[in-house]
């Protein structure tokens, strides 16, 4: 295989070949997504996941991972959960384990390999905390690689990065939600000549996070039927469909697994829109301050990756759902108990989904059931520096000199 030919851009509309995807949307409106040659690729004998599945990443040359990233992560059978809800082939993809305690690591080492080929050297990124403490950890691996972070206030408790770390830059937003952060972040990179980051719409974050399935598929002994996640704008469960076509493709597996989609109910704009049977997400279900105990998914407008969201769910009959924070709680209490796994309330909300769905007879004894277990809850390392941003009338304006924050603890 040439390198040239491993995969190109492609709009997912109107099929038009781009030339690269730090533009993400295509002139029809739709994005662009990565298209591999399936039929050059195959999947290598590697302990490393980055090496497994090289031909199935938006990566060219090996060169261009991280010297070290992870291993694989585990993905053990539930069997007390499973004895506990009736179902016999239950397995929990274990992503706390990773080295930032998120599943987002995954999406960091994609999309940092994958902007380095594109010649990207600076850029801006917005998140609700696992993100940017992954894209904060990652970059480190690269000398000349830095990332400008746009915090919501609410979320900065949620974000680390490693006391010295030069290559990140951190601006913390008062009274912002998160959708405000990313418009900053967007603005920013504007006026200063950079790459906005994009979220859903980098397709290198919804590539890494496919590695998740892509893994489980090598530990578990039987295809996938449904596959169980908490959402906000549901990026994994996107790379998770996309990478199962692809796995079928290369006669790997011969389904797609159902998503099972879960909000809490405090921030549920596209369960709500889903239950209404829209094709769009409706004004009144945007939240434009979302509230909750999982916060890395309180996105509480999801606009447009919404109506994607909504097809794949009707293609491979899965669903979506909200459940509430006593749930939650009961469900990280649950899986502390009987599978001695600590979670966050992210995590949580999947598998109190799960549960809900068990006992309502939704998910058959006999079915395979994987749940991402996205992350676990991390000790706050707030940024040694953060400049603070306050509305003003012309926009975001910085309120003072940079502050210097006070250790934790």
């Amino acid at each position: 295989m040439t390198s040239s030919a491993k995969f190109s851009h492609r709009c997912i509309g109107c099929g038009r070949e781009h030339a690269d995807a730090l533009s993400p949307f295509c002139p029809c409106g739709h994005f662009i997504d990565i298209v591999y040659d399936l039929s050059r690729a195959a999947l290598h004998p590697s302990a490393n996941p980055y090496e497994r599945f090289f031909d199935l990443l938006p990566i060219r040359d090996r060169a261009s991972l991280p010297a070290t990233s992870h291993p694989a992560t585990p993905c053990p059978r539930a069997a007390a959960l499973g004895r506990r809800l009736g179902l016999a082939h239950l397995y929990l993809k274990n992503e706390t384990v990773l080295p930032t305690g998120s599943t987002k690591d995954r999406m960091a080492i994609a999309a940092l390999s994958y902007f380095r080929e594109m010649g990207v050297r600076r850029f801006c990124a917005a998140s609700t905390g696992n993100t940017s403490t992954a894209f904060a950890h990652w970059v480190e691996q690269w000398p000349d690689l830095d990332v400008v972070l746009f915090c919501a206030e609410d979320f900065l408790d949620r974000l680390q990065v490693r006391p010295g770390n030069q290559r990140v830059t951190v601006y913390a937003l008062r009274d912002a939600s998160f959708v405000e952060a990313c418009d900053a972040a967007r603005q920013f990179a504007e006026e200063n000549g950079l790459l906005g980051e994009r979220g859903f719409f980098n397709p290198a974050r919804r590539e890494g996070l496919k590695l998740a399935y892509l893994e489980a598929t090598d530990t578990i002994p039987t295809p996938v039927d449904w596959y169980v996640q908490a959402v906000s704008s549901a990026m994994g469960v996107y790379g998770t469909w996309k990478g199962a076509r692809e796995l079928m493709a290369l006669k790997k597996t011969d389904r797609l697994p159902r998503p099972l989609c879960v909000q809490q109910e405090s921030n549920r704009p596209m369960v709500a829109s889903y239950e209404a049977g829209s094709p769009s997400l409706r004004k009144q279900d945007i939240v434009s301050r979302p509230r909750g105990i999982a916060k890395a998914i309180l996105r509480g407008d999801p606009s447009r990756v919404y109506p994607y969201m909504r097809s794949i769910v009707q293609e491979t009959g899965g669903t979506l759902l909200s459940v509430s924070e006593q749930e939650i709680r009961d469900a990280r209490a649950i899986m502390e108990d009987l599978e001695g796994i600590s979670i966050c309330f992210n995590a949580a909300a999947a598998v109190a989904g799960l549960i809900r769905c068990a006992r309502d007879g939704r998910i058959g004894r006999d079915d395979t059931v994987m749940v991402n277990l996205t992350g676990r809850d991390r000790e706050p390392i707030p940024p040694a520096q953060v400049t603070w941003l306050r509305r003003s009338a012309s926009g975001w304006e910085p309120e003072s000199s940079p502050h210097i924050a006070e250790p934790a603890g």
